[in-house]
């Protein structure tokens, strides 16, 4: 079957996108607004809780830390053909990190991971398949968790979330019966059982520390609540994260809000808690992912004004007896 043509925009239209693409204050300005943008919508439910107490909340974070920026860079690493060191994997995953938070579903995070990985020499196929079976084994990981955790809900919630589990493993069944490409993709990208295994125990680690993440903001909200309910109301509201959101406002949020009331505790908290644990999220993404873009940001500046002083003297780097001790001690 003839592949359709992509329509094209209309030149009225093109040509100031391109302008604008190609302008760096824009640029900068459109990154500012939409990380702005983000944090606004993350922190507009914290604005109606009367009092937090920081505490809890800072305790949980540093569990999030330790899942989020170790843990699931590790799985990814564990996962991966490419080599290049796990320190690399570690600023990679900042950096894609700060960018999901910015995009719904997490979608601007997966196209920096495949980006890097073809910086790194990986061809495109490629590296769309390794980054699927990431997201495939973050996926089972959810669904485990959500079924070993949905044990300690209440009969009724447990057969809810227990179906809509079932429903979804159904349908990813019948797509990969469907389209056995996508299978033949993401199974050459799927590494030896010891180290898919591996991969699973640090998703289980990452769902674990999302868990003393909520219990904190949960506690920082003046409330409290079973951990062991909480986790089975975490894991079976991870379900509704097969469809996108943005950051704080998304159905995989609202989901997590409507099990927290049904666990006992007042709207207010319950949504006071959610967006107070989205906005915490921002923290450390700002903070690691930011660092990481503003030191290769530094490094190419420094690596552009060695190439200009090299261009000067009319040699080439190592040739350059001017830069040539800089570099290296760089």
């Amino acid at each position: 079957m003839p592949r359709v043509p992509r329509p094209a925009l209309p030149a009225a239209v093109a040509t100031p996108l391109r302008a604008a693409a190609r302008n760096p204050r824009l640029r900068r300005l459109g990154t500012v607004s939409v990380l702005l943008a983000g944090v606004a919508a993350s922190a507009s439910g914290v604005t109606h809780l009367p009092s937090a107490a920081p505490l809890p909340a800072l305790l949980g974070l540093a569990a999030f830390v330790l899942g989020k920026y170790v843990f699931c860079p590790l799985r990814w690493h564990a996962l991966s053909a490419a080599r290049p060191g796990r320190r690399w994997f570690l600023r990679t995953y900042a950096e894609a990190e700060l960018l999901g938070l910015c995009t719904p579903g997490h979608a601007g995070a997966d196209i920096w991971r495949v980006r890097r990985l073809e910086q790194k020499g990986e061809r495109r196929a490629a590296a769309v398949a390794e980054i699927a079976a990431d997201r495939l084994v973050g996926s089972i990981g959810v669904a485990a968790f959500a079924l070993a955790a949905g044990a300690t809900l209440p009969l009724h919630l447990a057969i809810t979330f227990g179906s809509v589990a079932a429903g979804i493993l159904t349908l990813a069944l019948v797509v990969l019966k469907l389209r056995p490409g996508i299978k033949a993709r993401i199974a050459p990208s799927l590494p030896s059982k010891r180290r898919l295994a591996t991969a699973f125990a640090y998703s289980f680690g990452y769902q674990a520390c999302v868990v003393l993440l909520l219990l904190g903001t949960v506690l920082a909200v003046g409330e409290s609540v079973s951990p062991l309910a909480l986790a089975g109301v975490f894991g079976a509201s991870q379900l509704a994260g097969v469809l996108p959101g943005p950051q704080g406002a998304s159905p995989k949020d609202g989901a997590l809000a409507v099990g927290l009331v049904a666990l006992g505790l007042p709207w207010a908290a319950a949504l006071g808690a959610v967006a107070l644990k989205a906005l915490l999220a921002w923290v450390p993404g700002l903070a690691f992912g930011g660092a990481s873009f503003l030191a290769r940001r530094i490094a190419r500046g420094r690596d552009r004004l060695v190439a200009l002083v090299c261009a000067e003297h009319q040699v080439t780097l190592p040739q350059c007896v001017t830069c040539t001790p800089a570099a290296a001690a760089a």
